[in-house]
């Protein structure tokens, strides 16, 4: 209400109780207030306004045609408040509301697109902004609350950050279809020293460049770079130009091309870890129904492998 008025809801209740009833002690019982009362709240709301709302004799009670106009706005009046009260109790439970979620490479050509689908059927009116950022730019805007949840590179023990992996992928190598070792079932990293690399450029792949030197370093030889791209997509067409090599999560094959062979990396510690992460101080009601359904679908996949190794 504006600041030049000065009524409240008691005086539009006790008002919408007389001009339903039409009768002042009827809607004082209605209101359990006495009639005395009744009538005060009344001349005050009639003071406040301006105007006479009601007709009154000794017998009978009517609107005045200010009154009925008076209450045609207060009923809506009324509405907009019940529908209020009921927005906001939606969006204390997350209902409605917005999520901000950044993502890198791998969780968008991977597991994301599936759990975005499952959130936003279960809660459509809840908005879900995405924002590309490689791993090494999520962890400080995370941290800063500038965004609800990051999906990157894995592991990360971070103080006041809470992780959940959502992916363990294999680590594969990206080969031309004519290269010679591109017909092979899996291959060790020892046996790439020789190849010219193509990895992400440093400004949007930093974490996974320090993953393939530190794999490659295990394996007993520092990669020979020779081309570098900006994204998943140039990765890969300097693959299939036959300018390199290059190593990629196995969530490649969900976009693969048929001039590019994927041969998995042996060894146990030839993985690729994707994780959700989120500040534990910044946690919204539409960030714990995410979460919710993130791990939801995380106990579904689980179950899944495991009918499938029992079958």
């Amino acid at each position: 209400m504006g600041s030049n008025i000065r009524f409240d809801l008691r005086h539009l209740r006790a008002f919408i109780a007389v001009a339903e009833s039409l009768h002042f002690k009827k809607a004082a019982e209605a209101l359990f207030i006495t009639q005395p009362a009744l009538s005060r709240l009344i001349k005050g709301l009639e003071s406040e306004v301006g105007a006479e709302l009601f007709l009154r004799t000794t017998r009978q009670v009517a609107l005045s045609e200010a009154g009925r106009l008076f209450l045609a706005e207060c009923r809506l009046a009324f509405e907009h408040i019940e529908r209020g009260v009921h927005l906001a109790q939606r969006a204390a439970k997350g209902d409605i509301g917005r999520i901000s979620i950044a993502y890198n490479d791998f969780s968008i050509n991977g597991v994301l697109p599936r759990l975005l689908e499952l959130f936003k059927e279960a809660h459509p009116e809840v908005t879900v902004e995405l924002t590309y950022m490689p791993s090494h730019v999520q962890l400080p805007a995370i941290r800063d609350g500038q965004v609800d949840v990051g999906f990157l590179l894995g592991p990360l023990a971070e103080q006041g950050i809470d992780t959940l992996r959502v992916a363990l992928e294999r680590t594969v190598v990206l080969l031309p279809r004519s290269h010679s070792l591109a017909h092979r079932r899996s291959l060790r990293l020892e046996e790439l020293q020789q190849e010219k690399f193509i990895i992400g450029a440093e400004s949007g792949w930093k974490s996974f460049r320090s993953f393939v030197f530190e794999r490659c370093l295990k394996a007993g030889f520092i990669p020979q770079v020779t081309q570098e791209a900006t994204s998943s997509s140039g990765i890969l067409s300097l693959v299939a130009a036959n300018m390199g090599i290059s190593l990629y999560s196995e969530g490649v094959k969900n976009f693969a091309r048929k001039d590019i062979a994927i041969v998995p990396v042996d060894g146990r510690h030839a993985t690729i870890e994707t994780v959700a992460a989120w500040n534990q101080a910044y946690q919204s009601a539409s960030l714990r129904l995410f979460h919710a359904t993130l791990q939801r679908e995380l106990q579904r996949a689980e179950a899944e492998r495991a009918a499938d190794h029992a079958a």
